[in-house]
């Protein structure tokens, strides 16, 4: 296949559908997760199959996806500055209606907010010349990943090779969005910088890499309309999807 096939565009639209449906898959994963969730930690109902691993490897599934493919969409936009501030705003309402509702814990830096601080923080490496690109840096990334995944914990490595970070990094609640949780800090849902930018910049790698040498052909064959459009409208979804599972729970017999 030549170089022009390879880079031709995806749609009229010039969306590679391949994104939307990943986005799309992991959205509705996300709702059934939060679905299980409610039904077990909220109305009490005995789901044998929703605990540590599953729970664990689910969750992850989504979060660490969602943050890859955000990452990606950096080679497609042309305003980091206003991807960062729609997600910022966003994750501050979240924050506001989980604190004034307070049905279950608030969210104090969750996913979204981690999503708008890694657009950010990525556009400003970005005008500083730190334009990370290709496989072998988006594996180092990877495994950096890895390795500060323990960060939010109090620690660094993986399994029998973690050490233990200074406790005085944890004593202070003014680097919980960091990834140094304060004392009493809780949230429903943590995704602090450290480590999780490190898997949004493993996204931005893998996209300036297809922008610049061609998406696969593969690429161009994947599509699922339905998919597409919750993919699409991904943000919307997140905001919407609890209080609707909520709004159906509580009016179910």
């Amino acid at each position: 296949m030549s170089q022009e096939a390879r880079n031709q565009a995806p749609s009229t639209d010039g969306r590679m559908a391949i994104f939307d449906v990943v986005r799309g898959f992991s959205v509705i994963s996300m709702v059934a997760f939060h679905l299980c969730y409610d039904l077990r930690f909220i109305y009490g109902l005995d789901l044998d199959f929703f605990r540590p691993p599953l729970q664990d490897v689910w969750r992850a599934s989504i979060s660490w996806t969602f943050l890859f493919v955000a990452g990606c969409m950096c080679s497609f936009s042309r305003s980091g500055w206003k991807r960062a501030v729609r997600y910022l705003v966003a994750a501050a309402a979240v924050w506001v209606v989980t604190t004034v509702v307070s049905v279950d814990t608030p969210i104090s830096f969750g996913i979204i907010f981690c999503m708008g601080a890694s657009t950010l923080l990525q556009e400003l490496l970005y005008r500083m010349g730190f334009k990370p690109e290709g496989w072998m840096p988006a594996l180092l990334l990877l495994v950096a990943f890895l390795l500060l995944r323990g960060v939010p914990h109090g620690t660094v490595g993986i399994g029998s090779l973690s050490v233990r970070l200074p406790r005085w990094l944890y004593a202070t609640p003014w680097l919980s969005w960091l990834g140094f949780p304060g004392p009493g800090f809780a949230s429903g849902d943590y995704y602090p910088v450290l480590p999780f930018f490190l898997m949004y910049l493993v996204g931005a790698c893998m996209g300036r890499h297809w922008k610049s040498v061609g998406y696969p052909a593969w690429f161009h064959r994947v599509s699922c309309r339905p998919l597409q459009l919750v993919g699409r409208h991904a943000l919307p979804v997140y905001l919407l999807h609890q209080p609707l599972i909520m709004l159906v729970l509580e009016l179910l017999p």
